[in-house]
């Protein structure tokens, strides 16, 4: 994703974070919620994926973008299988579009009304 020669727009939102550092979280969260240790936790606590990717813009049009260079970095990994590749790609993809939700609540401050939440005390 630093190195994508052809959306500026997509570059610019890791622009603010290091490059080896955004490797090794993503990595060790991958390992981690695909079975292996908890390498992630141990050194930065809970995932927390909503509100950790909160300054960035978690839009459809970045996570297709992440995306593709996710599938990308799968097909350039001879030693993966293409089972595993599927699924990988679905934990991709739901990933991908769980943070965008978690945007589109952030940006659009999103209230849910449920006739519950009345100002009424509820009746016995």
């Amino acid at each position: 994703v630093y190195d994508d020669e052809e959306e500026e727009w997509f570059r610019s939102i890791f622009s603010n974070s290091k490059k080896e550092e955004a490797i090794q979280n993503q990595y060790e969260f991958f390992v981690q919620r695909m079975g292996g240790p908890p390498l992630y936790s141990q050194r930065k606590g809970h995932p927390a994926l909503i509100a950790r990717h909160r300054p960035f813009p978690v839009t459809h049009q970045a996570a297709e973008r992440w995306l593709y260079h996710m599938e990308k970095a799968l097909e350039s990994t001879p030693d993966i299988d293409a089972d595993s590749r599927v699924k990988m790609m679905n934990f991709f993809r739901h990933t991908a579009f769980f943070l965008v939700a978690g945007d589109e609540l952030k940006t659009q401050k999103q209230q849910i009304p449920c006739k519950h939440g009345a100002s009424k005390p509820a009746e016995s």
